[in-house]
């Protein structure tokens, strides 16, 4: 009942050398492990950062888990011996396991920080499963996921939550507790997993160790860092429940960088170089600690991140990289009233290749909702209210606006029935309509977007503030403004989509409730967003 082994590109082996390629294939179930000498495990519990389920699809999932009995060792190994470990896996049809539909076993290997993505093919599509993994006679915990309908397949509805922007020390979890007890389907996490800075502060009043100081530059570092993030039991029990579709932001490797440059180092002299080796060693540590397919592999600083994945013909998900293709931020980056710069034709957040697989998705989907999973908002947001747009943000859409206006001109002019962008990075809810070209005061609205707020960062957050005053009045096409911490939870059916805005009260203390500050709606054929 093993699952079937499937290809790594020949440019992925040989870019990891014999060593490192055969951790890939070892890791992700490409190659049987059955046969494989592995060392036992003898250092306690082995699942200290728990389990996930990733990418759906209709015959199967990207399981997950990371051996690391000693998660916050100095050293970023997870108190791992420097030696491979064989992992089993199991899926059942039932939580108690009495009906297993695959089993097989993979090797962990230091090369990847013990890290495993088995690859489980042969599902039915639309179906709950169960699964585990065994090291040495100790057990994980249980997971549970869900396969996606077949391609073919007619949804009535499906559910799901999406959330971003999670600093460990501005705060608790709370919001994964309440994430992991609703009824969803899969969840969809849009960048800022982790922040790169060093923790300084401490939480539940125990302080963190000094190897946690400082800025995160190296793999052991990154690792360790993941380590901490994923030690939250709320954020465990919300990947163990539901299946994840995760790409990054910034954060992940550094504050606001955008292809080979740093904002850490900014002068002109620069080495790209040096930068790559930083994003290198993040994307390593990023594959080794999410629910990523072997088809996200990095090949040192280079990962292919974006990707589609269907929902049978009720909605596709088209998840970008806003970060790896992107050109420096126009004026020096921050907010500004007087930049051109950002109107330059040539400026590219996408980069051509990438806007080119959009914008041909656009054409050929079947699906009724076309889903962009998108970092930083799309939309248009001046800061003051004035005839003349005054100060923007540099670092999304905003200072990038000719691809703006291709991305959004194309989705009209190719006739997508239902265009609707999610959005992290910005700590704060919005709900808004997406124009066909904002410097047009007549332009038509295309499309909807949903800005979801952060998990825990920025501290407790309030449901007004000045700058959202500032942003309602200036931004006539925002329809929401709120800035509490929380998710937002989407139930879309063949007539609408609906999204709320679930929020808690607090997260610097525990215990805050849930509660859905307000609903939005997009009605099939009818873009933009109205009061639900």
């Amino acid at each position: 009942m093993s699952s079937r082994p499937h290809a790594v590109s020949r440019r992925r082996f040989l870019g990891f050398g014999s060593a490192g390629a055969a951790a890939v294939l070892l890791g992700t179930g490409a190659w049987n492990a059955s046969g494989a000498l592995a060392a036992p495990v003898k250092t306690g519990n082995p699942f200290t950062l728990g389990v996930a389920s990733g990418d759906p699809a209709p015959d199967g999932v990207v399981l997950w888990t990371r051996l690391a009995p000693e998660p916050f060792l100095a050293d970023g190994s997870g108190g791992m011996p420097a030696q491979p470990v064989r992992v089993e896996y199991e899926v059942a049809a039932d939580e108690r396991f009495r009906l297993l539909v695959r089993r097989g076993s993979v090797v962990a290997t230091p090369e990847l920080g013990h890290s495993v993505h088995p690859e489980i093919h042969g599902l039915s599509p639309d179906r709950e499963y169960f699964y585990r993994f065994r090291v040495a006679g100790e057990l994980s915990p249980v997971g549970r996921t869900r396969t996606a309908p077949s391609v073919w397949a007619a949804p009535r509805e499906l559910n799901f939550a999406f959330a971003s922007c999670q600093s460990w020390e501005d705060g608790l979890y709370t919001a994964y507790d309440h994430m992991a007890a609703e009824d969803l389907d899969l969840v969809v996490h849009l960048g800022d997993y982790l922040y790169e800075s060093g923790v300084t502060g401490q939480k539940r009043g125990t302080p963190v160790g000094e190897q946690f100081r400082g800025e995160t530059f190296d793999l052991a570092r990154y690792r360790l860092q993941y380590s901490l993030y994923k030690s939250e039991k709320p954020l465990q029990a919300a990947h163990a429940n539901f299946a994840w579709i995760h790409v990054n932001d910034d954060h992940e490797v550094e504050n606001n960088w955008a292809g080979d440059v740093s904002q850490a180092d900014q002068e002109p002299d620069q080495d790209p170089v040096v930068f790559r080796q930083r994003r290198a060693a993040a994307y390593q540590a990023m594959y080794e600690n999410l629910p990523y397919r072997h088809a996200q592999l990095p090949a040192g600083p280079d990962a292919r991140l974006h990707r589609r994945i269907s929902y049978g013909d009720l909605a596709d998900f088209t998840m970008l990289d806003t970060r790896q293709y992107r050109d420096d931020q126009a004026c020096g980056d921050g907010a500004s009233a007087t930049c051109t710069d950002r109107l330059d034709p040539d400026r590219t957040l996408l980069g051509a290749a990438q806007r080119d697989w959009l914008v041909d998705g656009f054409s050929r989907s079947r699906a009724r909702w076309q889903v962009i999973g998108n970092q930083a908002p799309m939309g248009q947001t001046d800061a003051n209210a004035s005839p003349e747009v005054t100060q923007v943000f540099l670092d999304p859409w905003d200072g990038y606006v000719a691809d703006r206006n291709r991305v959004l001109a194309a989705a009209q002019d190719r006739g997508v029935r239902n265009l609707v962008v999610i959005t992290g990075d910005r700590h704060q809810n919005y709900a808004w309509d997406l124009k066909r070209d904002y410097a047009d005061a007549g332009s038509p609205t295309v499309g909807s977007e949903f800005v979801g707020t952060s998990i825990s960062s920025g501290g407790n957050g309030a449901d007004q503030t000045d700058e959202g005053r500032k942003f309602l009045a200036a931004n006539p096409h925002m329809k929401f403004f709120n800035a509490q911490r929380g998710y937002v939870r989407v139930n879309v059916n063949r007539r609408r989509w609906r999204s709320d805005f679930r929020v808690v009260s607090h997260v610097t203390t525990p215990g805050a409730p849930i509660s859905t500050r307000a609903s939005y709606v997009v009605e099939d054929r009818k873009p933009g967003v109205q009061e639900g």
